[in-house]
Formats: structure tokens, C-alpha cells, sequence
């Protein structure tokens, strides 16, 4: 087979602010040679001779103006909704996400959220820092919270949210799960329902876990009818996308006390702005989109990118196709 390449090698170009994917080529001895860059408008000044970019969070559809030799597109991200995918197939470009990379990172984030509201680790932080030691309160309602035999609708079921209820099945928790079709035969240990009976289902969950793609069905999915429809003691982890979440009800209902706590990775405008009233809420847990940090991030993704390189100079199939 021909390679697809103008030369033996493919020209790759990596266009990332923080990962140094280059560098994780050089570990491996890759023979492909790499340029590297941290700006779009680097990027600019490098992009003509690229047949493969390596690009997420700097992604912009002009991109493909300035790269008339472009066969393969690898994203950083799991995510894909900012590609432009039309301009992609009418231009004959492969896209591949990185979906899978972060898998881990993201379930194992999520998990860490969960044990932070249910033990009110916060809490103890803020505590602390003032040198504070809470007594025990008198109050059953108001002691820390165990996960065994609590109820969690984790809001997909793909490889986060299979691996999340794995977790929550470990820690003795009824699990359910949301996904787009509902299978014949479900996972042992899991509920597996469909959206049609998301918001019926919403009134049994202790704990409402967000680890779905943005769609069309999943933008403001959490929305004023779904906050109605949860437990006022119940709480929210979002560790999917900050527009699956409709900001202004959720807001609503924490600072109403309908909803009792939630801890969101994702925001609707990210960086989170300093005005929002999210920050200083005590029972809100914000981290900056972190959930999908991991030491192994370059190794991962160049697991993908070598695969899908070699799959285009055999006619092997691609990894994580999307175009």
C-alpha cells in the first residue's frame, strides 16, 4: 500500500499549551520527525508542512486554511464538539478523538468528589485553616455520611461512567445508570435505564453523577424540572461538561437548600468568573476542569497517535475514529 504520506515519514505537528507530547515521541524513539508548539499563532507560522496535528484546547476551523497537506487530525481531548467535522469530511481529513485517555482520571476524580461531600472534607479544610475542631454534632442528620447502601444515577454509561460504577459498586452502593439505548442484558450490579425515565428515576438517587458527552440530548439536561425532581438531600457531581447543567437552576436550588451540596469540575464559562456565587458557597465543591489531569496524559494520548499513524500506512483501522 502507498503510504499517504509525501515523504516516508509523516510531518507531525503538536499544538498544545501544556503537554509535552513531543517529548513523550522522543522517549519512545519515535523515527517521525515532530515540530511542537504552545500558540495558535505559532501554529500559524508551522502549520503548512503538517500531515498530522496533534491539537486540542487551541483548535480553530481556520486551522485547516493554513494546511493544505493535513490527512490526520489526533485530538488531546476525549472531547470533540469544537471540530468543525463537515469541514473535515468535505476536505477528506481524518479526525480521531482521544477518548479513553483519561478514563481513569476522570472516574477516580470523580469518586474523590463523592468521598469529599460524603465525609465533608471540605469542611475540614476550611476547618483548619482556622485551627477549628468541629465536636461531633448531636444530630444524626448532621453527622458525616457513609456511600454503603446509598443510591448513585450515574448520567453515562460509557467508559468513565462504567468504571465510576465499578467504584460505587465496591463501596457498597445501589447503582443506576443512564445511557443513550438500554441493552437487553445489564451489567451485574447496575440499573441501566434510559432518558425517558431520567426524571422519574431522579427522586431515588442519593447522588446524581454527571460523566455524559455534550449532545443535543444532554445540553441542560440538569435542568429546573430535573432539580425539582431530586431530593433535597441529595447532591450533584459533574465531571462531564459545564452546559449538560443549566447553572442559574442549580444555583437556585443550592442556595434555597433543595439541593445539599453539589462539586463540579465543569462550568459553563471556564475559567469559572470571579462573580459567580458559586465560589463562595459553603456546600459547593469547585475544582478548574481538572478531573481529566493525569501524570500518564502524554503517555496515553501517544499510545493513540502511534496506533492511528500506523494504521494509516497499513489501511489498519483507526483508533477513536469520529471523521
Amino acid at each position: 500500500m502507498t503510504k499517504p504520506w509525501r515523504g516516508d515519514k509523516p510531518q507531525i505537528c503538536v499544538a498544545h499549551a501544556h503537554y509535552d507530547l513531543k517529548g513523550e515521541l522522543a522517549r519512545r524513539g519515535s523515527p517521525y520527525p515532530c515540530t511542537q508548539v504552545t500558540s495558535l499563532d505559532a501554529l500559524e507560522k508551522v502549520a503548512h508542512d503538517a500531515e498530522v496535528l496533534v491539537v486540542s484546547m487551541l483548535w480553530k476551523d481556520r486551522i485547516l486554511d493554513w494546511t493544505p497537506n493535513l490527512k490526520l487530525v489526533q485530538s488531546v481531548s476525549a472531547g470533540v464538539d469544537h471540530y468543525g467535522q463537515d469541514l473535515f469530511r468535505e476536505r477528506g481529513i481524518h479526525l480521531c478523538s482521544a477518548q479513553g485517555v483519561n478514563a481513569n482520571a476522570v472516574s477516580d476524580h470523580a469518586m474523590g468528589l463523592l468521598l469529599n461531600l460524603s465525609r465533608r472534607l471540605y469542611e475540614a479544610r476550611d476547618d483548619q485553616k482556622k485551627s477549628y475542631w468541629r465536636p461531633t454534632s448531636t444530630k444524626a442528620d448532621e453527622r458525616l455520611h457513609e456511600l454503603s447502601s446509598k443510591t448513585v444515577l450515574i448520567v453515562g454509561f460509557g467508559g468513565i461512567g462504567a468504571r465510576v460504577a465499578s467504584l460505587c459498586r465496591a463501596f457498597g452502593m445501589n447503582v443506576i445508570a443512564m445511557r443513550r439505548s438500554v441493552p437487553e442484558t445489564s451489567p451485574e450490579g447496575v440499573r441501566v435505564i434510559g432518558q425517558k425515565d431520567f426524571l422519574s428515576t431522579l427522586p431515588l438517587a442519593d447522588v446524581v453523577i454527571l460523566t455524559c458527552p455534550l449532545t443535543p440530548e444532554t445540553f441542560g439536561l440538569m435542568g429546573v424540572d430535573a432539580f425539582a425532581a431530586m431530593r433535597p438531600d441529595a447532591v450533584l457531581i459533574n465531571v462531564a461538561r459545564g452546559k449538560v447543567v443549566d447553572e442559574a437552576a442549580m444555583i437556585d436550588v443550592l442556595q434555597s437548600g433543595k439541593l445539599a451540596a453539589a462539586a463540579l469540575d465543569t462550568f459553563v464559562e471556564e475559567p469559572l468568573p470571579a462573580s459567580s456565587p458559586l465560589w463562595g458557597m459553603e456546600n459547593v465543591v469547585v475544582t478548574p476542569h481538572a478531573a481529566g489531569e493525569t501524570q500518564f496524559y502524554e503517555r496515553n494520548v501517544v499510545d493513540i497517535l502511534l496506533h492511528n499513524i500506523q494504521a494509516m500506512e497499513t489501511g489498519g483501522t483507526l483508533k477513536n475514529q469520529i471523521v
